[in-house]
């Protein structure tokens, strides 16, 4: 596709630091790039979700790398869109005297697979203008320069001992050492497009660039015309179901728990953690979300790669998450050599957490694989043994201190949550097992649960107020006590839960934006508020028939999306993003919210509904 390419020594400014909720997400279900809204990839892990990254521009812009096509337009304003019911992203120029169109995808999967390909395709569609193009790629985490180099079908970067990449276009591209651009000039109705690729297959031609990107937005519209949500927010659901689809792997069925690293829970901190695994935790929120739109398959998908998960479990024991292929997650390790979003250090790959007993991993796990065998496949019996061997590790265990849901790295403690989260293990189990007709120990598995929930209500409750708090003895209130009447351990209604819901909205809420807790974590520095909290909270309150105060909580948690409808892990005081992104758990829990919210809506006098 490339002409004859020319070198020439070229060493642009780098760009300046890019906010979170600045960005786009594309993807091809192996990885994903993101794309700001100047035209900017800074973010792309290649050739996988969990492979090192070329471009780190948004972890520091000045060594990290990137991917830069803009207009020389000056005064332009810029907005961005998907192409409707896509994951093709659009990002525009407009100016007096022109405009720019922008449009970025990686191709959908072939049947043989995802496709490694990043297409860009620039088009004036008012007035001329000259364009700029530099592709900056740092591999390994920018530890390694590739030297670039001119061949006839395109640049190729290349460093010994790291997969390298192929820049081919339309317009003619120059070289310097590390670096490729282009300036050129289009007028109205003209194109150019450019595409980075992996080098070792072939480069493919202009037709064949045009049939992907058509092919690709009528399979995103294909996917997206499945959904059977048909609520209040549908135009945001199917945002947010698209952006879940782009964090799972085509092959595993796994979902990442956002497509980033080291993006900070608070500006400047240190709390910087690599989310590119899969969490057991998101399991049950997976398949509930997956198999309320109608998603079938891919709940399908992903309940067979947890359930390989606990069939592999030595003992029963599981670990709380995982690589996006099912093995160890990666220990810690930090980058020294790059800035920091935001001058935040550490910067960090891997995830110490991965080593942590946190108990409630069972209840997640248990509870979409009985989701699933509801609304989809039933169980087999030797996914069942495995099943079992894991409660019986709950029924043993559950006493014990462990890390929590919000994976603190202090010393362990006896959390509620975890507590809940275990008999919610055993209860699905013992429903599952009547259901089915399967093999179980049910006076075992009786008696252990009914002994969880007598611990919860002696033990976990305040001493004065009588609501139920973070942990055994404690005073504190936790976010995650929301989880309580959404997995049905308490009724939505029960005057203890009520009191609990009103101390969390007191303590913890914040202008519709909700805080995990407030204490002493192990860790240095504080963090912002959790994005998926406030979508549990409208779903309480709407489970309580508190159905206005829902809207109104539903409107200001939609209000902290960004400008493309992608959520965050977490947000400051003032409502900027913040934590890795787009958040996979918080698209699950506005999903959730969203689809409970307008049964409620439509049924205001029905009673609690249960899933």
């Amino acid at each position: 596709m490339a002409k004859k390419l020319m070198s020439a020594e070229s060493t642009p400014n780098p760009a300046p630091g890019r906010t979170i909720e600045e960005h786009g997400i594309i993807g091809n279900l192996e990885t994903a790039a993101l794309v700001a809204s100047d035209g900017v990839i800074d973010f792309l892990c290649w050739p996988r979700f969990d492979s090192p990254t070329v471009f780190a521009g948004l972890l520091d812009p000045g060594r990290g790398g990137s991917f830069e096509l803009m207009p020389e337009l000056e005064g332009a304003r810029t907005m961005q869109l998907y192409l409707p019911d896509t994951n093709v992203l659009v990002t525009r120029w407009l100016a007096e005297v022109a405009s720019v169109e922008l449009v970025d995808l990686m191709p959908y999967p072939s049947k043989d697979g995802p496709q490694r390909l990043l297409i860009r395709r620039v088009t004036v569609t008012r007035g001329s203008v000259r364009m700029r193009l530099r592709c900056h790629p740092r591999l390994d985490y920018a530890r390694a320069d590739p030297l670039a180099r001119s061949r006839e079908d395109g640049i190729h970067f290349t460093a010994k001992g790291h997969p390298g990449l192929r820049l081919s276009g339309t317009q003619r591209i120059e070289t310097a050492k590390h670096s490729a651009s282009a300036r050129f000039t289009l007028h109205a109705g003209e194109q150019a497009l450019f595409v980075l690729s992996d080098p070792d297959e072939e480069a493919p031609d202009l037709e064949t660039i045009g049939h992907m990107i058509s092919e690709t937005v009528l399979e995103w519209r294909r996917w997206a015309d499945r959904s059977s949500y048909v609520g209040r927010w549908r135009e945001q659901v199917t945002r947010s179901a698209l952006a879940l689809k782009l964090l799972t792997s085509h092959r595993y069925g796994s979902i990442a728990a956002a497509a980033t690293f080291s993006l900070p829970e608070a500006s400047g901190a240190g709390r910087n953690w690599d989310y590119r695994a899969s969490w057991l935790r998101d399991a049950s929120f997976t398949v509930y979300a997956f198999m309320r739109l109608g998603y079938v398959e891919e709940a399908e998908h992903f309940r067979r790669w947890v359930a390989d998960r606990a069939r592999n479990a030595v003992g029963g024991e599981l670990s709380i998450m995982y690589a996006l292929d099912g093995s160890e997650t990666p220990d810690e390790t930090e980058l020294d050599h790059l800035a920091g979003y935001g001058g935040a250090k550490p910067v960090r790959i891997g995830n110490a957490a991965h080593r942590q007993r946190q108990l409630d991993v069972y209840g997640e796990l248990m509870d979409s694989i009985y989701l699933a065998n509801k609304y989809g496949a039933a169980i087999g019996y030797e996914a069942w043994r495995s099943i079992s061997h894991s409660i019986s590790v709950v029924c043993e265990h559950w006493e014990h201190a462990d890390s929590g849901i919000w994976e603190m790295r202090g010393a362990e403690r006896h959390f509620l949550h975890s507590r809940v989260m275990c008999w919610v293990a055993i209860d699905r189990a013992m429903r599952l097992a009547i259901k089915r007709s399967l093999p179980a120990p049910f006076a075992q598995w009786r008696d252990a649960r009914d002994r969880i929930a007598a611990d919860v209500w002696e033990n976990f409750r305040h001493s004065k107020h009588g609501y139920f708090v973070q942990d055994r003895g404690g005073e504190q209130l936790d976010a995650s006590l929301l989880m309580m009447p959404l997995v049905r351990f308490v009724s939505a209604t029960d005057p203890v839960w009520l009191k609990t819901l009103d101390a969390i909205r007191d303590v913890l809420s914040d202008d519709g934006m909700v805080y995990r807790y407030h204490g002493d974590d192990g860790l240095e520095g504080g963090e912002g508020a959790f994005t998926a909290c406030t979508f549990w909270f409208v779903e309480c309150l709407a489970r309580a028939s508190r159905l206005d105060d829902a809207r109104l909580m539903m409107q200001k948690g939609l209000a902290q999306a960004n400008h493309l409808g992608l959520f965050s892990e977490e947000l400051d005081r003032r409502g900027r993003q913040l934590g890795n992104f787009p958040q996979a758990l918080t698209h699950l829990a506005f999903i959730s919210a969203a689809h409970f919210l307008n049964r409620r809506l439509d049924q205001p006098s029905g009673g609690e509904w249960q899933p």
